[in-house]
């Protein structure tokens, strides 16, 4: 954080903090990606047959490879096999070239049933009234901010634009040459608070052999960045693209992906607090992913309502036990009640076991696949209950606001 005097429009000078936030973002080519859609993709096809089947999946791809391994109770059955190379052509590796291509792609499969230990825990019995208790320990972090109609980080927001006009530009041949594999990174200059420029703009796009690096520059230039970050612009603005030279060894080919190892691009980019767990290739029972997801749909819903301007919701959870074992909110100063008493509406309002949690947002549904790439924040989808503000007007009339 930098204190600056910078003049307003009436030449008058003021005290402004400036600070600087960076987010980034990969495509739904990059390596790791690839592994979560698979994980999801499987996820989404055995949840459609059995909606209580118990899905723990982990994807490794190297060079022409995919592995998949992992722990699956269900009365469904999925063609794993055939899930990997349908995920492969859907995102776009048809080709040879670029690492990996779905036709002739290896997969390896090794999956086994949920643990029994796990399952006492975890399944719910009517006969004894013990609820469904959460399926691991840990904590879980949901973010949000007025700053953005998404009530997201800027940077995030941004940086998941431009890795989907990567993807559009690609799939559509505005720009020719270009393979499946890309990231963004956007630096954002704020003033006390609010986004005001862009400092840098980062982008690594993988592209066939051959085609010219200046051509390539200018054609992202014009058809990525341009028309995705507008004004917040400059002269000042540093902009790299394929700051190497050359990015044409990209996909499974140039680093091996792994499930899980984009946590921070698929939550809120650096900007607020992450549990450590991620969420692709694993059921609604797993806490690291539905308790994430309620952690967001509180935090959302405490910044809708205008009790706040900015809200982090901690969940923590013990493997086996349905009650949260704490519930945290932190407004960074910004509440307009005091906390105390939004954590009091929160624990009124949202009961936040396991259970609730899945019956609330409705997630027993086959709708994981396209939670895998671009974010699981912050988008307009139906599908995507905890993105939903319908518990802000409860709240709001409660706080007295």
């Amino acid at each position: 954080m930098i204190m600056y005097f910078l003049k307003n429009k009436q030449g008058d000078l003021r005290m402004v903090k400036v600070e600087y936030y960076t987010s980034e973002s990969v495509t739904e080519g990059h390596p790791d990606k690839i592994c979560d859609q698979i994980g999801d993709a499987i996820l989404d096809d055995l949840i459609m047959q059995d909606p209580k089947s118990r899905v723990a999946i982990e994807c490794l791809t190297t060079t022409g490879t995919v592995h998949v391994a992992g722990e699956v109770t269900t009365k469904g059955w999925a063609n794993v096999p055939k899930i990997v190379r349908s995920t492969l052509k859907d995102i776009g590796y048809t080709n040879p070239e670029f690492g990996i291509d779905c036709e002739d792609a290896g997969v390896w499969v090794s999956i086994h049933s949920q643990s029994s230990n796990i399952s006492q825990g975890v399944t719910e019995e009517e006969s004894t009234s013990k609820e469904q208790g959460a399926g691991d320990q840990g904590m879980m972090y949901g973010f949000a901010s007025n700053e953005t109609a998404e009530l997201m980080p800027f940077p995030i927001i941004l940086a998941h634009k431009l890795t989907r006009r990567l993807a559009y530009v690609r799939k559509e041949g505005i720009v020719k040459g270009l393979g499946p594999d890309g990231k963004s990174q956007v630096s954002v200059e704020y003033h006390d608070g609010k986004p005001k420029r862009l400092d840098a703009v980062v982008i690594a796009q993988q592209h066939v052999d051959g085609i010219s690096e200046a051509e390539l520059k200018q054609q992202i230039n014009e058809h990525v960045i341009r028309p995705i970050c507008g004004n917040f612009l400059d002269e000042n603005t540093k902009i790299h693209i394929n700051a190497t030279g050359k990015f044409v060894i990209g996909g499974p080919e140039g680093d091996t992906g792994v499930t899980g190892r984009k946590i921070i691009v698929d939550t809120y980019g650096g900007i607020g607090r992450h549990g450590g767990g991620a969420f692709s290739g694993k059921d609604p029972s797993k806490v690291d992913r539905s308790a994430a997801y309620a952690a967001r749909w509180v935090a959302k819903n405490i910044v809708a309502a205008g009790l706040a301007d900015k809200c982090e919701v901690q969940l923590s959870y013990a493997i086996g036990v349905a009650e949260p074992t704490s519930i945290n909110v932190d407004t960074f100063g910004t509440n307009k009640v005091p906390e105390e008493k939004i954590i009091e509406l929160v624990k009124k309002h949202f009961n936040l076991t396991p259970k609730w949690i899945i019956e609330k947002l409705d997630l027993l549904r086959p709708i994981y696949k396209k939670t895998a790439a671009y974010g699981h924040f912050g988008r307009n989808d139906p599908d995507f209950t905890w993105e939903k503000t319908d518990m802000a007007e409860t709240l709001k009339k409660e706080a007295g606001l």
